[in-house]
């Protein structure tokens, strides 16, 4: 079946606008134009549109989802699974926060105590849930499951001012990298190796091992997966390529 635009704005819940710039940024053209100079889309169309909005619910940026649904290797079908696997995680997240909401409540009204743990389990719980569905496969295909599952129980065994910190360092180290990326500092200077440095004691958080090696390889993903540098980019870009450039450095040193 083939849609106006304005027929695709009504059926997908966007409008007209931004199917247009979609067009202009060249995520989503379409299958063709009229005799009338009018926008037509088609079956292909439709399913690339929905895989947009799949990967703009997910948080990621349009550039970084043109960059996944034209690569050469895209598998709509196992992209649809991981759509699944994130929002099954979601699920999962909002379900645990929801019952620490609930039990919260009842205490305050005079109901059961909440120990601190429990207070705090639900949130280190969602940071396993949502690095699994978003990053686990590729973790435990280059780590193995031994080590992924090491690090996972190392992150719910933390304290709650161990979790705190670990929270704390790891948006520090996002602002000073957008700062960095801002003021043109250069990887290589005193203010990147320090983020390196920050970086590295981060992953001593969630790590029961380090090498170089094992660093230098993570940071090679966040410029290598889209998700990755949407994550560090979403506010600054180029932020992940200097992560990446800063750690490559700092390694190397080691």
């Amino acid at each position: 079946m083939e849609y106006t635009i304005q027929a695709l704005a009504k059926l997908s819940g966007i409008t007209p606008r931004t199917l247009r710039w979609y067009d202009q940024q060249g995520l989503l053209k379409p299958a063709r134009i009229s005799s009338a100079g009018y926008r037509i889309y088609g079956p292909q169309q439709v399913d690339r549109l929905q895989s947009i909005l799949f990967y703009r619910e997910l948080g990621l940026e349009l550039a970084a989802i043109r960059t996944l649904l034209d690569a050469p290797d895209y598998d709509r079908h196992a992209a649809l699974q991981s759509h699944l696997q994130q929002l099954t995680a979601q699920q999962q997240r909002l379900t645990g926060l929801i019952d620490t909401v609930r039990r919260t409540i009842d205490e305050t009204q005079g109901g059961a105590k909440m120990t601190d743990k429990q207070k705090f389990e639900a949130f280190k719980k969602n940071t396993v849930t949502q690095n699994e569905a978003a990053y686990g496969a590729e973790a435990r295909e280059q780590y193995g499951d031994q080590a992924v599952n090491a690090s996972n129980a190392k992150l719910m065994g933390m304290t709650e001012e161990e979790y705190n910190a670990f929270d704390t360092l790891g948006k520090a180290i996002c602002a000073a990298l957008e700062a960095a990326v801002t003021a043109g500092e250069a990887p290589a200077g005193a203010e990147g190796q320090r983020i390196a440095a920050m970086h590295r004691r981060w992953l001593g958080y969630t790590w029961n091992f380090y090498t170089p090696q094992a660093h230098a390889g993570l940071a090679e993903g966040y410029v290598a997966d889209p998700r990755f540098t949407a994550y560090y980019d979403k506010t600054v870009a180029g932020c992940a390529a200097f992560l990446r450039d800063a750690i490559r450095i700092y390694t190397a040193a080691l």
